[in-house]
C-alpha cells in the first residue's frame, strides 16, 4: 500500500464517523439549536476528511479542484444557512429559552418588531 492508500484508508473512516456522530446529535438532541448544530459541523468536518481521502485517490491535483470547490461550497454556504434558520427560528418563538446561556438577540429582534409595527 502507498501513502495515498493510508491516507484514503484513514481519512474515509473518520469522516464516515463524523457524519455519524452528526447523525446521532440530530436525534439526540432535544432542541431545535442543538439540532442545527449537530446537522452543520460534525456533518461538515465529515464532509472535508471525505473529500480529503478521494482527492488522495485521484490522479493529480487538476482532479482534486471539483472536490476543492465542493469543500469551498459547503464552507461558505452552511453556516450562514445556519445562521439564517437559527434567527427565524428565534423569531417566531421557537427556541426554548430555557436552554439559552446568552440571549444577544433579545434586543435586536424587538427592535426589528417596532420598526415592524
Amino acid at each position: 500500500m502507498t501513502a495515498a492508500d493510508w491516507a484514503t484508508a484513514v481519512l474515509l473512516p473518520l469522516g464516515a464517523l463524523f457524519a455519524l456522530v452528526g447523525m446521532v446529535g440530530l436525534v439526540r438532541f432535544p432542541t431545535l439549536l442543538g439540532r442545527m448544530h449537530a446537522a452543520t459541523k460534525p456533518d461538515t468536518v465529515g464532509l472535508f476528511l471525505l473529500l480529503a481521502g478521494t482527492a488522495f485517490q485521484l490522479p493529480g491535483p487538476g482532479a482534486a479542484a471539483p472536490l476543492v470547490l465542493v469543500a469551498l461550497f459547503q464552507a461558505v454556504t452552511v453556516p450562514v444557512l445556519a445562521q439564517t434558520l437559527g434567527r427565524v427560528a428565534y423569531s417566531r418563538g421557537q427556541i426554548d429559552e430555557r436552554y439559552l446561556v446568552a440571549d444577544e438577540l433579545a434586543e435586536a429582534v424587538e427592535r426589528d418588531r417596532g420598526q415592524a409595527g
